[in-house]
């Protein structure tokens, strides 16, 4: 069976925050170099309906009609609980043979049967639904632009002259040259590439690809944000980011993708055993590594549609809660993959809930307390503790909590935060009764 990531890398093969105006990169600390956001971005991605199987998506299926339809339908079921980011993953500069292309000074461009409109124009839609827009682009030179050797915006240099020689792959499938940024023109480059995203009103920027060998690229990507006067959430992507890569990435990126795609690649948006199911045991291998201002990016929340007509999520309600509620003690960025057109209540429901959105926008790291297959996390926000329960089993299952190991002790109030209900007073633990398989519960404990 061809893995996720294989399928990936076969898709994409042919793709060869800022400071206030007025103040300097150098007056940032290295751990603050980056624009500053106070809580995780909240949105959709369009990938997951790009990438699935089922007939009438797949990378043909972005289009700034499709986007257009997910900007209305955010505002108006998700924008309220503060979901805003309409982010435009890989093909909005490519053609739907995937041909990618750049304009005369190598700087990525809409491609027009795609985005008659623009970049600028589907921004401009966006913004006009109270909403944010973001874009994708991947880690170092692409190659179309090297071959038709652009000229660098303001400079007498082309790309040309800034790429490592010999000419070295770089990024995570190598479809892009690596770039020497010994050069003199390498920085003014990126800078023109993000002055014209700026310039489109582009709000968030996932550059994808990323590898330990890429932390200076996203170090002038970050720069180039600085000096353009945007605020832009820039997170470094892959199937995932390398672990090496995480402490360099730190003062650049604002999130760093942890984990393999969520997406199943076949006739649903994802699987519980695809993938979702890897981030128990991969976010803790981070959490040494992460900050409130440098979070871990799960990638998109198959949480979307389950009923009728269009793209399933794949996977069931327990499995969606949960899902959430993973994503919300990480304070991962939250947001949905799939067809948001098509959303089905019990996926609003879910998303929405006001109490587990608060727990997300904290901006604090959890804890794993216990692991296996009964697992339970903490995390501690204005000195309150917050506990999740997860059955990571193919059975139901009773999943206690013990205040020792949270490191409390006596009589404490728990309240389910899922179903917005105190449960009343427990001494010395609680107990999750009957945890449904792949199910978890979410408690506040006062």
């Amino acid at each position: 069976m061809i893995s996720t990531r294989v399928l990936r890398i076969a898709l994409l093969l042919p793709l060869l925050a800022a400071l206030s105006p007025g103040t300097t990169a150098e007056a940032r600390t290295t751990t603050e170099a980056k624009a500053s956001f106070a809580k995780p971005f909240m949105g959709w991605s369009s990938w997951s309906a790009e990438s699935t199987t089922r007939p009438t998506y797949g990378t043909a299926w972005l289009t700034e009609a499709h986007i257009k339809d997910a900007a209305d339908a955010v505002a108006t079921k998700l924008k309220s609980a503060g979901y805003s980011y309409i982010n435009i993953d890989a093909g909005w500069n490519a053609t739907t043979a995937w041909s990618f292309h750049s304009d005369a000074n190598g700087i990525p461009d809409p491609d027009p049967a795609r985005f008659p409109s623009g970049i600028s124009g589907i921004a401009s839609y966006i913004h006009g639904k109270g909403l944010k827009a973001g874009i994708y682009m991947a880690a170092g030179l692409e190659q179309e632009a090297y071959n038709k050797s652009a000229p660098i915006v303001g400079t007498s240099c082309t790309v040309r002259d800034i790429v490592v020689l010999p000419l070295t792959p770089t990024n995570k499938w190598g479809g892009n040259w690596k770039v020497d940024y010994s050069k003199p023109c390498a920085q003014q480059y990126f800078n023109s590439i993000i002055n014209k995203y700026a310039s489109w009103g582009v709000d968030f920027l996932k550059v994808d690809g990323v590898t330990a060998d890429n932390v200076p690229d996203i170090q002038a990507i970050s720069q180039a944000i600085d000096q353009s006067g945007r605020s832009i959430w820039l997170t470094a992507s892959a199937w995932p980011v390398d672990l090496a890569a995480g402490d360099g990435l730190r003062p650049w990126a604002n999130g760093v993708r942890i984990d393999t795609d969520v997406e199943c690649y076949c006739g649903t948006t994802s699987t519980w055993t695809g993938s979702v199911d890897d981030r128990w045991d991969d976010l803790p291998n981070w959490l040494s590594k992460l900050t409130s201002s440098y979070l871990p990016d799960l990638d998109s929340m198959p949480i979307n549609n389950n009923t009728g007509s269009a793209l399933q999520d794949g996977i069931n309600d327990a499995e969606r809660q949960s899902v959430m509620t993973f994503w919300s003690m990480a304070s991962a960025p939250l947001y949905v993959g799939g067809d948001v057109y098509w959303m089905d209540n019990s996926a609003i429901a879910i998303l929405t809930n006001p109490e587990v959105v608060a727990v997300d926008q904290a901006a604090v790291l959890p804890t794993r307390i216990t692991s296996g297959n009964s697992q339970v996390w903490k995390k501690i926000i204005n000195g309150v503790t917050y506990a999740a329960v997860y059955n990571l089993g193919s059975s139901s299952t009773n999943i206690t909590v013990s205040w020792s190991s949270l490191g409390l002790s006596g009589i404490k109030t728990v309240r389910d935060l899922v179903a917005r209900a105190d449960l009343g007073s427990f001494n010395n633990s609680w107990t999750a009764s009957n945890v449904p398989a792949h199910g978890s519960r979410l408690i506040k404990i006062s």
